[in-house]
């Protein structure tokens, strides 16, 4: 079940959810992740179900809001929206399964704790493998409210889990590049090596690994029972 299209690209969100609702849909959830390129810590997700009698003015990517507008937008999300959801997948899933699978678990999970459910999902960029009737949008967090409330709530739960284990790891600069591949944080890797919420097996990490991959003990758990 999907929404019509025109000239080749989709309507604007309000259109394709007035459409959606037209078709019976009443519960149709926004769906995003976060940190997908971070070299350390979980990749995040958030979904939501947005009021249409409680409107939030401002929705946008969360990567084009600053941090100030987020925490803005994100408390107005919490307490407007019909649902919502925060989820997380840890950095040895990550290495374990890939960022991709890890990305859309993260998701499932997400949606699978919204209350009430939702009966459609508009799903930034990726589909995702469940039963429920769904609508994959490129650049969805750009062109459906939704969407980027559900990247705005995961955007600022992940930068608060940044900024807790920055004071638990404070040589890597966590708190200000929350775990991207900025200069500091390589140099760090460089001088430090990685911590064990680093992703091993993102290039920049495994370069800077001190020890084989091989030799990782997640790795060769990973291994062994791959070999069961």
């Amino acid at each position: 079940m999907e929404p019509t299209a025109a000239n080749g690209k989709f309507r604007c969100e309000a259109t394709l959810e007035r459409e959606l609702r037209a078709r019976g849909f009443s519960a149709v959830a926004g769906v995003d992740e976060v940190g997908r390129g971070a070299l350390f810590g979980p990749v995040f997700a958030g979904a939501v179900i947005l009021s249409g009698d409680r409107p939030i003015r401002g929705l946008n990517d969360s990567k084009l809001l600053d941090p100030e507008r987020r925490e803005v937008l994100a408390a107005r999300i919490r307490e407007r929206a019909v649902a919502w959801a925060v989820a997380a997948v840890d950095a040895a899933a990550i290495d374990h399964i890939n960022i991709y699978q890890a990305s859309r678990r993260a998701m499932r999970l997400a949606v699978s704790r919204l209350d009430p459910a939702p009966d459609f999902l508009l799903v930034d960029a990726v589909p995702l493998d469940c039963p429920l009737p769904q609508r994959a949008l490129i650049k969805g967090d750009m062109r459906c409210h939704a969407i980027a409330a559900a990247s705005i709530v995961a955007k600022v739960a992940r930068d608060a889990c940044m900024r807790a284990w920055d004071r638990i790891y404070p040589v890597y600069g966590l708190a200000a590049h929350k775990g991207y591949s900025t200069p500091e944080h390589l140099r760090a890797l460089v001088e430090f090596g990685p911590t064990p919420l680093h992703r091993l097996s993102f290039e920049p990490v495994r370069a800077a690994s001190r020890f084989p991959l091989s030799l990782s003990p997640q790795m060769d758990l990973f291994a062994t029972a791959g070999a069961v």
